[in-house]
């Protein structure tokens, strides 16, 4: 059965804004229904003219883009609650593809709908304007990480920023929380090659601060982890749910 937007699971987290019954009613009327996929599917697809839009309810996921020669560059990593498809909803097309990594339940909406969000919702119109500038400035921040970190300070990073995202989810269980992808995946976002993240892993492991082990990481020191990187370990601002 398709879940009422006003008895979703996510709006009762403190990450995501409360929304006014107006509001309520606007989402339930642009949910067009739900989907669930199986682990590897292709939700989206770079270079695409998706008609679809979804906000992720359940499950973890990538998206990532892929060169000619078959190499691909893994932007984020999806979890609940993130809004998947907005470039097609406004570009008509695709920059980056999205793949399930568990199965995933997702909120569909219908991409011809955006533009009635901006035309008689402003409130809700500048909801999306801010997931997409919070996206640019992920982005900036990751960019300036694969360019400029260390292969140790970038993983650091990767960890500190993870976990708090998965904080903010209600994912973390006894300092730690569930990551279901391989160590190229990680290798891919990170810009590194397989063998230099698995040997910066087991200096992580070596020295105590966190390891990845049936399909979890566990973190046992974050405020190292976060000097390292030289971020700071907060939790995400909180934001729209489409």
């Amino acid at each position: 059965m398709s879940t009422r937007c006003r008895a979703c699971p996510l709006h009762k987290l403190d990450q995501f804004e409360s929304c006014t019954d107006d509001e309520i009613r606007v989402m339930e009327r642009f949910k067009s229904g739900e989907l669930t996929v199986e682990p590897g599917a292709t939700l989206l697809l770079e270079g695409s003219n998706s008609p679809q839009l979804f906000t992720v309810l359940r499950g973890q996921g990538l998206r990532y883009k892929t060169l000619q020669n078959g190499r691909r560059q893994i932007i984020n990593f999806v979890l609940p609650g993130d809004f998947l498809g907005l470039q097609a909803g406004i570009m008509r097309e695709m920059q980056h593809s999205v793949e399930a990594t568990t199965r995933m339940t997702l909120c569909v909406f219908n991409r011809a709908d955006v533009f009635n969000l901006f035309k008689n919702h402003p409130r809700r119109a500048f909801d999306l304007t801010w997931i997409a500038a919070t996206e640019e400035h992920f982005l900036g921040d990751a960019l300036a990480t694969v360019g400029q970190r260390t292969a140790l300070e970038r993983l650091c990073w990767a960890v500190v920023r993870l976990f708090m995202r998965a904080k903010a989810l209600g994912m973390v269980e006894k300092s730690s929380f569930p990551f279901p992808y391989r160590q190229q995946d990680l290798a891919d976002a990170l810009g590194l090659s397989l063998v230099h993240t698995n040997k910066t892993l087991a200096k992580l492991r070596d020295r105590q601060l966190a390891s990845w082990r049936d399909g979890r990481i566990h973190v046992m020191e974050l405020e190292t982890l976060a000097e390292i990187a030289e971020t700071d370990p907060e939790l995400p601002e909180p934001r729209p749910l489409m």
